[in-house]
């Protein structure tokens, strides 16, 4: 390896050993980390305050309402309210759902309700198989 004058020879290999420790460890920190961003409810907001819901097929939409005191109603067919126990909405939506599909649902709440009340709302539409939940808002002039 010693060239005439007792010097060494430049080495024209590259070491990638420590590259391939490096990738397959942030590899492993991806593979593990993706799942926990993927947790979130997706949710159509309206564009403005006050935009009009468009009705599908003249169908009126299922509303679910949280009133200021806890109480929860279901409105399936447009006409009459009812109160409805939180843990059934899961099962009452799909049923909803079930014989007229493409049904809209849209969440009316209190603005004295907490947001983790709503959200839990949100996430049992989302279980009972609802691909979009809208937020029914007043218009500020109301």
């Amino acid at each position: 390896m010693r060239g005439k004058h007792g010097r060494r020879k430049p080495m024209a290999e590259i070491n990638v050993v420590p590259y391939i420790d490096v990738t397959l460890v942030l590899l492993i920190i991806f593979m593990i980390t993706t799942p926990m961003l993927q947790t979130g409810v997706e949710v159509d907001l309206p564009k403005a305050e006050s935009a009009m819901v468009e009705q599908k097929d003249g169908e009126p939409p299922i509303v679910i309402s949280i009133k200021a005191q806890g109480e929860y109603y279901i409105n399936v067919d447009g006409q009459n309210d009812e109160r409805i126990e939180p843990d059934v909405i899961n099962d009452r939506v799909a049923l909803a759902l079930s014989s007229k599909p493409g049904t809209q649902v849209l969440i009316s709440a209190d603005k004295g309700i907490e947001y983790g009340t709503v959200v839990t709302v949100m996430a049992a539409l989302k279980n009972a198989g609802v691909p979009t939940v809208g937020l029914m808002t007043k218009p500020e002039d109301q």
